[in-house]
């Protein structure tokens, strides 16, 4: 009964969201245009519901990279953290609200995503983080927001400009909130992240706030983080 409420929802929720941003996404292409030379989409393979991979589309928010054009910035080959140097004004506003993500609305409405669900990796990334006892992650659709991506956008990709902190001390909360959200996955939960999603987007976009308390499942994956550390060096 819960895929199969999951999966209405996604479908319905969806199609109402494709229909009623539909004129944002012109606005946003003609902005990227004006802003950078290049494509309106950034495409990547990520890996979904057993490791199978699809596409990933996003609006494009960085400078497309030139190794010949040193003005293009820098490129950060298996970095987590998004290359302010490549990031042009319009981009940084998209990522920040989130508005990059919404082509991705259409991954949900085929069915390979839905609106609520760990985070998409690339397969490299999905070998190394959720291997062992964080491969039930792979069994559930990969969703545009979950607890893992809602403690990043609170505590990581906009306040951790370092790429070794952020691997150190982001990745491995957001791996526990990732399994957390598969062990207790329900219709209530999903609610939850939806609106705590629709909370933070108001809060970090509008109100400009930067400090965010620990919810009961950060704490939660906190502790596990700490333990498993604990485990692992005795």
């Amino acid at each position: 009964m819960y895929k199969f409420i999951k999966r209405a929802f996604d479908l319905c929720s969806s199609s109402v969201a494709l229909i009623v941003t539909s004129p944002f996404w012109f606005i946003i292409a003609i902005g990227i245009k004006l802003s950078s030379p290049g494509p309106v989409f950034y495409k990547s393979m990520r890996a979904g519901v057993n490791h199978k991979e699809f596409p990933v589309y996003k609006f494009r928010s960085m400078h497309v990279y030139k190794p010949e054009d040193p003005t293009s910035g820098k490129k950060a080959e298996g970095g987590f953290i998004a290359n302010d140097n490549r990031m042009f004004t319009l981009g940084r506003f998209l990522r920040k609200s989130k508005l990059d993500e919404l082509p991705q609305l259409l991954s949900v409405f085929v069915g390979k995503m839905s609106v609520i669900g760990p985070r998409p990796y690339p397969e490299k990334a999905v070998r190394k983080f959720y291997s062992g006892e964080y491969e039930c992650v792979m069994t559930v659709k990969p969703g545009l927001a979950g607890l893992d991506s809602l403690y990043d956008y609170a505590h990581g990709e906009l306040f951790v400009k370092d790429n070794k902190v952020y691997a150190e001390t982001v990745l491995p909360v957001r791996s526990e909130l990732a399994k957390i959200y598969v062990d207790k996955k329900n219709v209530s939960l999903d609610l939850y992240c939806i609106f705590r999603t629709l909370k933070l987007m108001f809060q970090i976009v509008v109100l400009k706030k930067k400090e965010f308390e620990l919810t009961k499942y950060e704490k939660m994956a906190v502790e596990n983080v700490r333990l498993r550390t604990v485990i692992r060096n005795t």
